[in-house]
């Protein structure tokens, strides 16, 4: 587990940190098929908060794309690196982030937020931001459709329908089991919208949300408990 600072040069103001969403958007590959599902690693990424004790821990798990089975895994704590923004929040956790994804020695593939891409009032959710700024394919998976509107989806697995905002597609509510609420995809960064949903249905044989994001759950709440007894980011 790695202990990260804060960048000296990381935003402090809301202004601060759009003009910088503003900037890294442009950088957004979205003419990409991405790589298919089912092959090479595929890399779940989950944040775990203690805003008592101003810690955040995150975990990157990566997994075999075609088996699902743990290739390797990665954690990080450090102190929340800005104040509770609604849209901002990619700049609560990027910091850790990626610095867990760096502490793989295994290439991450695809890498799975729990969160938004394309599906941001910015249009550049943390899967937007960590794709820009490591240059991996990345995708959005939230369970949630924060404000945009969605017909709801068939009952069978696979069914999806358009998450809009106006006549503008920013992802899918994809249903992954039959008659289970959808999770909510979408495109990241050189990965088509087609290519994330084909990835979320091959991570999710047996539950609503992906293997990846499942066990990068799980292990960023241990790995905050385990850091908050000790005051390892002290």
């Amino acid at each position: 587990m790695r202990t990260v600072s804060i960048p000296g040069d990381w935003p402090t103001t809301e202004a601060q940190a759009r003009a910088i969403q503003d900037e890294l958007r442009t950088r957004v590959v979205l003419d990409e098929p991405g790589p298919a599902p089912g092959t090479g690693h595929v890399t779940g990424v989950d944040v775990a908060y203690d805003d008592e004790r101003d810690l955040v821990a995150a975990a990157a798990v990566a997994l075999d794309a075609a088996t699902l089975e743990v290739v390797e895994e990665a954690t990080a704590v450090g102190r929340i690196s800005f104040p509770y923004v609604p849209g901002l929040l990619a700049f609560r956790e990027i910091p850790t982030v990626l610095a867990a994804l760096d502490s793989l020695r295994a290439d991450p593939g695809t890498v799975v937020c729990d969160g938004y891409g394309r599906a941001h009032p910015r249009r550049f959710g943390l899967a937007s931001h960590l794709g820009v700024l490591t240059g991996l394919p990345s995708i959005g998976v939230a369970k949630n459709p924060f404000t945009f509107s969605y017909g709801e989806p068939g009952t069978p697995r696979g069914s999806f329908s358009p998450l809009v905002e106006g006549d503008e597609e920013v992802g899918r509510a994809l249903r992954t089991q039959d008659g289970v609420k959808p999770v909510f995809v979408s495109v990241g960064h050189r990965v088509s919208l087609d290519t994330a949903c084909a990835h979320t249905l091959r991570l999710t044989p047996r539950y609503r949300l992906p293997e990846s994001t499942r066990r990068a759950d799980a292990l960023c709440r241990r790995v905050l408990r385990e850091a908050a007894a000790s005051g390892r980011a002290d």
